[in-house]
């Protein structure tokens, strides 16, 4: 009777048959125990790690993150989130007021107007949009990708010159329909620059091909700006009605901060893609330090604004980007000029896919027409030794091609370690290429 007592104890007190922990996370740097399960023949235990409340909040920030944040983005994800939700949250509470404005121009709510002619305003008002953006897409639509930040600032004053349009339309009854065209072709250019960037900022935000998953997580925070904005937007109208001079003092202070907000997200962008100016600004340090500066430390030196519009600001860079052409039409050079790249496409750039001819202080890159993304960056380099050696030497053209053939590797290297992406240089769709022939040079095959 004492045996089988004790023998069924030691039955019951047997070790379960399995433990399964539970964790939850997208990544296995950020995972986080939730629940303990342990399975016995005859039971099952169930212990949880974490609250109801943390649960319910890892829920709702799940909605508005990517998966696997922050290890899934690039580490300016989220400044640049906060501020571009600050931005967002103002240009829709500045919407509620220029869009009261714009309907009571138009004749919304007075026994005069008309359904046929408030329509019709509405309609040359949306076509003259649709024409400005096909026209935009058309000019600066290869631009865009480039110049991302410059053109994420560009488009968000051009949203705030439409609203500034819709606003003071009321003040012009007989230029009415003008003055909302010219709005409504402002924000025209808004929607293409803004969708264009917003794309290029996508990727570079992207770390582990998620650039759907953040796109789809910007969608659901810019939907929670819109619709506190909104509600904010229609008390604050409500508050000023009837007050034109609160009006105009609350768009204003909105619009200088929406500006402010949007300086400081594009400020906190650390793109590691070249473009024209950031492959200056690098190949500058490196010529004088033999160091390559982290893309960060290029953020905070390059322009976000035109360079004709940022003159006024302080550097310690020469900008010599703005003294390259690339791409540029050999139909278009006078006779001496072809006579000279003749000599140095026999010379200088026998094996290159490219000629460099400097006329003053501007060094003109022509294309073969055989070029690759990889002819295209290397021509662009070249081309900014070059214009650092203008003003410091006569033999320019030798000089610039030692230095190619002594140090560009060694550059290329040094930026790829330091994160840039070098594969391709970032500029204006290049069009103009040629295909070039001498009775001295070797053959390029077609």
């Amino acid at each position: 009777m004492d045996h089988r007592s004790d023998g069924e104890g030691d039955l019951r007190r047997s070790p379960p048959l399995i433990t399964v922990e539970e964790w939850v996370g997208s990544s296995p740097a950020k995972l986080s125990r939730t629940a303990i399960v342990t399975a016995s023949d005859d039971s099952l235990s169930l212990r949880r790690s974490e609250n109801r409340l943390h649960e319910v909040r890892r829920r709702i920030i799940e909605a508005f993150v990517p998966e696997g944040f922050p290890g899934s983005v690039t580490p300016d994800y989220l400044p640049f989130q906060i501020w571009d939700s600050l931005q967002g949250l103002s240009t829709y509470i500045r919407a509620m007021l220029s869009t009261q404005a714009l309907l009571g121009a138009i004749g919304v709510g007075e026994k005069s107007a008309t359904v046929i002619g408030a329509t019709f305003q509405w309609f040359l008002r949306d076509f003259t949009g649709m024409l400005g953006g096909i026209l935009f897409t058309f000019y600066q639509g290869s631009n865009l990708d480039s110049n991302a930040k410059m053109w994420r600032l560009v488009a968000d004053f051009m949203n705030d010159l439409g609203m500034l349009m819709d606003l003071v339309s009321p003040l012009f009854p007989s230029a009415l329909i003008a003055v909302v065209c010219l709005g409504s072709l402002s924000r025209s250019f808004t929607g293409v620059a803004s969708g264009a960037t917003r794309a290029a900022l996508t990727q570079h935000f992207s770390l582990q091909n998620n650039a759907a998953d953040i796109s789809a997580k910007e969608g659901s925070q810019e939907t929670v700006a819109t619709m506190v904005g909104m509600a904010l937007g229609m008390v604050l109208a409500h508050v000023t009605r009837g007050n034109p001079l609160a009006v105009w003092m609350a768009f204003l202070s909105l619009t200088v901060f929406h500006m402010y907000a949007n300086y400081k997200a594009v400020r906190c962008l650390s793109l590691t893609t070249l473009n024209n100016e950031r492959s200056s600004i690098l190949l500058q340090h490196f010529m004088v330090t033999g160091q390559v500066l982290s893309p960060q430390q290029v953020s905070v030196m390059e322009h976000i604004l035109p360079v004709w519009a940022s003159s006024w600001s302080s550097t310690s860079v020469t900008i010599l980007h703005t003294r390259i052409r690339l791409g540029i039409r050999v139909s278009h050079l006078k006779h001496p000029d072809v006579v000279k790249i003749s000599g140095l496409a026999v010379s200088h750039y026998k094996k290159e896919n490219y000629l460099l001819l400097e006329r003053g202080r501007v060094v003109c890159v022509i294309t073969h027409k055989l070029s690759t993304p990889n002819d295209i960056l290397r021509s662009y380099i070249h081309a900014l030794v070059i214009a650092s050696l203008v003003d410091k030497s006569k033999s320019v053209h030798m000089e610039s091609r030692l230095w190619m053939e002594e140090k560009y590797g060694v550059f290329i290297s040094k930026l790829r370690s330091s994160g840039w992406a070098t594969e391709r240089l970032l500029s204006p769709a290049i069009v103009w290429r040629a295909y070039w022939s001498h009775s001295s040079l070797d053959e390029k095959e077609n």
